[in-house]
């Protein structure tokens, strides 16, 4: 997406957004935004032009910032200039925010180049499937036939047996290579590819539905060298991910750059402890005067939080001079990195039992430690320090509170490949939805590491996988090594 097209949904009052936009295009989208579905299923009613129109006019009118999002570029087989010019009647401004046609997207991530120097230096845009309420066609294929160049045509399944026979009669070889692009640049995307005589008989064959697009010409033949989409090791396959809601990004965004499906199932969100809570109070005074040893921070959150509480009181990292610090696992230690600070303390295993095992040599006798971590966390780390001597503080600077997924989103997850759950809490929200039965739950399950995979399976679930290494790259190289 365009970095305008990103301003202006964030900024939106409603959004009219089409059946081929992906849910995680409007996660961009003000909390307090409407999201209204236009879109059009094929072989289904759904909203007819005139009254997308109508609803364009009517919510501008009443003032409001409008976000009509399309696939592709809006002007090129969208429809976009129909509902532009409905806008320019009824007296409105309006702002048109090109994007990448599927033409050129999905030839690209099929790896067909729709020009290549020497073999194609012109390209030609065509619809496959006109209206039929049309008086007459005005796609004539056999005078495309003589067109130089690539062949790209929009729509072109439900006559593509039609289409091609049309374009060999007009001269184009019989043997001249063709592709039809399912899904293009989604996660499902799939791709057969032959000739002008063949390539309808295989995309049948192979049960190819819409949305697709075909490409004609000799740059198919470059798929064989340049096809790079499809190899990507999570194509085809799809993940749930289970996170606080401001935390489900970092995960899936690491997914899908592997060509993964994520479906996103935010189970909770987190809510700062008030700074005026006794305990997070009673630290912040000692902190600010120097008053530790050794700062264990358990978790990313735990690090913005807790910087958010100093700033309040005009501290930086400045504060933390003559303390040293330990991270619970690499996230940790690259949000204190971010903040000017290193960690002098990283466990092997990014848990409550790796952290000890790495402290196990450290002097704690009459050590002053603080432990900055979520209200709902574990007791190992702090009790197994006071056993040792450690005079420690416990200071939550946050919670973790449920959050119920959408129903449509819970459906998605019932039907993918694998789930992931990152800490104990996501795997008890998640079961708190009341819309499964861990004992006979199809996705397979991954696990971050042993605690959550403890927790998976007190909740009834199989744990299929376990991570490794206890962070996202390590659950993140699970899920590829299992593919």
């Amino acid at each position: 997406m365009t970095r305008r097209s990103l301003e202006l949904i964030a900024d939106a009052d409603v959004i009219y957004y089409d059946r081929l936009i992906p849910p995680e295009a409007l996660e961009g989208a003000g909390p307090e935004a409407e999201l209204v579905y236009v879109g059009k299923e094929p072989g289904k009613p759904g909203l007819g032009q005139e009254e997308i129109n109508r609803r364009l006019v009517a919510s501008g009118r009443a003032g409001l910032r409008v976000v009509r999002l399309k696939g592709g570029d809006p002007f090129v087989f969208g429809r976009g200039s129909e509902e532009a010019e409905a806008l320019q009647a009824a007296g409105l401004e309006f702002e048109v925010v090109p994007g990448v046609t599927a033409g050129v997207a999905a030839s690209a991530a099929a790896g067909i180049p729709v020009t290549h120097r020497g073999v194609a230096t012109a390209v030609t845009f065509s619809t496959g499937h006109e209206d039929p309420d049309k008086p007459e066609s005005t796609l004539e294929l056999k005078r495309l036939a003589e067109t130089p160049g690539t062949l790209v045509f929009y729509m072109g399944l439900k006559n593509l047996a039609e289409n091609t026979s049309a374009l060999i009669e007009g001269g184009r070889p019989s043997d001249q290579p063709a592709a039809v692009i399912e899904q293009g640049t989604t996660s499902s995307q799939r791709v057969v590819a032959g000739t002008l005589a063949t390539i309808a008989e295989q995309a049948r064959a192979a049960g190819l539905k819409p949305p697709s697009l075909v490409v004609v010409g000799e740059v198919v033949s470059r798929r064989e060298q340049l096809a790079w989409f499809e190899k990507r090791p999570l194509h085809g396959k799809s993940v749930v991910v289970t996170r606080a809601r401001e935390r489900v990004p970092a995960l899936a965004g690491k997914l899908r750059l592997l060509g993964g499906e994520v479906v996103e199932i935010p189970v909770s969100r987190t809510e700062a402890v008030d700074p005026g809570e006794p305990h997070l109070s009673a630290s912040l005074d000692r902190f600010g005067s120097g008053g530790f040893d050794l700062v264990c921070f358990t978790s990313p959150t735990g690090v913005a939080t807790f910087f958010e509480r100093l700033a309040e009181r005009a501290l930086d990292s400045r504060a933390f001079a003559g303390a040293e610090l330990a991270a619970i696992g690499p996230s940790t230690a690259r949000a204190l990195a971010e903040r000017g600070l290193n960690a002098d303390y990283l466990p092997e295993r990014f848990v409550s039992e790796g952290m000890l095992k790495r402290l196990e040599k450290v002097p704690m006798e009459g050590r002053r430690v603080l432990v900055i971590r979520a209200e709902e966390g574990r007791e190992l780390l702090p009790d197994t320090l006071r056993e040792r001597g450690a005079e420690v503080t416990v200071t939550p600077v946050y919670r973790t509170l449920p959050e119920q997924p959408l129903e449509e989103d819970l459906d998605r997850a019932a039907g993918a490949d694998f789930i992931t759950f990152t800490s104990g809490s996501s795997v008890h929200n998640f079961v708190r939805t009341g819309s499964v039965d861990p004992a006979d739950f199809a996705p397979r399950v991954v696990t971050i590491g042993p605690v959550t995979s403890d927790a998976a399976r007190g909740a009834g679930f199989t744990v299929s996988i376990e991570a490794e290494r206890h962070d996202l790259d390590g659950l993140v190289a699970a899920i590829c090594s299992a593919v």
